[in-house]
């Protein structure tokens, strides 16, 4: 059985197939292989599917990505195109 240590739990909050929303899939889920391969779960929620969701994670703006676990909760709004702010920002150390 895997370790539950080291993972991910990341959610990615969206409305519809946005321009937007589909790059910050994108982006996200390839700096997961890149830097946490097999250490990640994402769910994308959608808004327009679920807008109860927003309040929980107290959403404000999409997408916004939530990492759940490790805790600290932590947010990062916009299209994640920019690969240092993100993994900051989860608080990923890029591997070398």
């Amino acid at each position: 059985m895997e370790s539950e240590e080291n993972k991910y739990e990341l959610r990615l909050y969206v409305a519809g197939k946005t321009t937007k929303s589909v790059t910050a899939l994108a982006n996200l889920k390839r700096y997961c292989e890149e830097h946490l391969k097999g250490q990640y779960k994402i769910e994308v929620i959608d808004l327009l599917v679920q807008p109860q969701l927003a309040e929980g994670d107290q959403i404000f703006a999409i997408p916004t990505l939530v990492r759940k676990v490790p805790e600290p909760i932590r947010k990062i709004i916009g299209d994640l195109s920019n690969e240092e702010k993100v993994l900051v920002g989860l608080n990923i150390r890029p591997v070398n």
